[in-house]
């Protein structure tokens, strides 16, 4: 009988050990990943290019702006009203433009980015790769943390990024 209670009570709490098991979380950056993983590929250098194309036309233009907000203070101190509310209204229309091509071209780039890491070669490959990391390491789900808007809050230790770039490395080295 006393073994039996034993017994009873060894099952039981082993049962309430297994039904304590937390479900495991981990976060992954694909956009890290695949600028790491691709970061030599023709199609990523392009992206690279454009985005430091579109990055020297905002300095040129923001440079311009402040060029003419200066010579509008030099009007204005010299007394010419007139020259100074022209150069005004150019650096106005000229603000407006940059905030204009600044939202289109983020928009732009932000879609070409978004087009890259959605290739399905590369996706397969990494799907593939985050399956065996989160099996081997006990992960029940793996979320985009980039674009999951429900994740407030995660803690680094879950964050399989650079594990998960480190192995799609050496696996593309052999």
């Amino acid at each position: 009988m006393k073994r039996v209670m034993v017994l009873v009570l060894v099952l039981g709490l082993g049962f309430q050990a297994a039904a304590q098991q937390l479900t495991r979380f981990a976060v992954v950056d694909l956009s890290k990943v695949y600028i790491a993983f691709f970061r030599e590929s023709r199609a990523v250098r392009e992206f690279e290019e454009r985005s430091s194309r579109v990055q020297v036309e905002i300095d040129r233009m923001t440079r311009e702006i402040q060029e003419l907000k200066n010579t509008q203070f030099s009007a204005e101190t010299r007394g010419d009203r007139s020259e100074a509310l022209r150069l005004e209204n150019e650096a106005y229309r000229k603000s407006e433009y940059l905030k204009e091509y600044y939202r289109v071209k983020t928009a732009e780039l932000t879609d070409q980015k978004n087009k890259l890491t959605q290739s399905g070669a590369f996706l397969e490959q990494v799907y593939d790769e985050i399956r065996v990391i989160a099996e081997s390491e006990g992960y029940s789900m793996v979320l985009n943390l980039k674009e999951n808007t429900g994740i407030l809050w995660y803690s680094p230790t879950v964050d399989i990024t650079d594990k998960l770039i480190q192995n799609l490395l050496s696996k593309g080295s052999r």
